[in-house]
């Protein structure tokens, strides 16, 4: 991430905890025991330190993290081609961080995902964190030399860096959509009387989009259902709006009569022509029709 920023693009990188040869490099990142901006001392692990992202974010901040608040906003902007001061880069630089920063900042500090005693339902190794750790030499690899752990470390490095830079772009596809949602919720009246029900007339990346909006338009009743057009199929969707950005559980899932049901079974049980399916969750379904998936969305409303 740092060699992304004219000071230190295309920069070596020394692994070393030498404090003698520390002291010689332009940056220091996740040893020194120091954190000091003004001398691009970029450590976590020393006693007392507690620094966060701030915006609403509480997570102790890693290295990696460290660097992506101080060097995050023009990284952005010159993927953008804008200035820094520009309201985008502002958007994605939250964005960005809670949708991937963060995870590393908690993971790297050890904090839990969940406040809770409990052990996990299932493990999951498929995180970046997960797959960096990987790259590290096998114990059973008979060379455990330094120039090995060198060359896996760089395996490392590009890895981490291409999924920053996937999820860069992402972001910025992401960006667009804000607008769609605004005009969307706008017209969510004309949609049906309840304002509880939203219609995508393009479909685009909206669930956050729709969480954050809500909460800055006070949107009162909260959306319960989006509707949109399968690009594919050409049928409609009708999805059950979660509960919140990170939850499997719906606001309103679909009428449980419905799930698993599929085409003329679940049209007959629905009352509703054209049915696809109700998945078995009941947070997303679909009909041949927008009429249709808007039948399902209102009577969704009143079970």
């Amino acid at each position: 991430m740092i060699r992304l920023t004219d000071k230190f693009a295309g920069a070596d990188i020394v692994r070393t905890r030498d404090s003698q040869l520390l002291e010689t490099l332009d940056a220091v990142l996740d040893v020194g025991g120091v954190y000091d901006p003004t001398r691009d001392r970029y450590d976590h692990h020393q006693k007392g330190f507690n620094e966060i992202f701030g915006h609403g974010f509480n997570t102790k901040l890693s290295s990696a993290g460290l660097i992506y608040k101080h060097y995050g906003p023009e990284i952005i902007a010159k993927e953008l081609q804008v200035d820094e001061g520009h309201p985008d880069v502002h958007r994605l630089y939250i964005a960005i961080y809670k949708s991937f920063i963060e995870a590393i900042d908690a993971i790297d500090n050890g904090i839990n995902q969940y406040d809770t005693d409990q052990p996990p339902k299932y493990v999951n190794n498929t995180g970046l964190s997960s797959r960096v750790g990987r790259l590290n030499l096998d114990w059973l690899e008979p060379d455990q030399s330094a120039k090995k752990e060198n060359e896996a470390f760089q395996r490392a490095m590009v890895l981490a860096g291409s999924e920053f830079m996937e999820c860069s772009v992402h972001a910025r596809s992401w960006l667009p959509a804000r607008s769609i949602i605004i005009e969307c919720l706008a017209a969510r009246g004309d949609v049906d009387p309840s304002g509880e029900i939203m219609v995508l007339n393009n479909f685009c990346p909206w669930k956050l989009h729709l969480f954050e909006l809500e909460e800055e338009l006070k949107v009162d009743p909260l959306i319960k259902y989006v509707i949109y057009q399968d690009d594919r199929s050409k049928s409609w969707r009708v999805q059950a709006v979660a509960a919140s950005p990170d939850s499997f559980e719906s606001r309103k899932p679909l009428p449980l009569p419905w799930r698993g049901l599929r085409d003329d079974e679940l049209s007959r049980q629905s009352g509703i022509p054209g049915c696809v399916f109700v998945h078995m969750s009941g947070f997303i379904g679909g009909n041949q029709s927008y009429d249709g998936a808007l039948t399902m969305a209102r009577a969704s409303l009143r079970s």
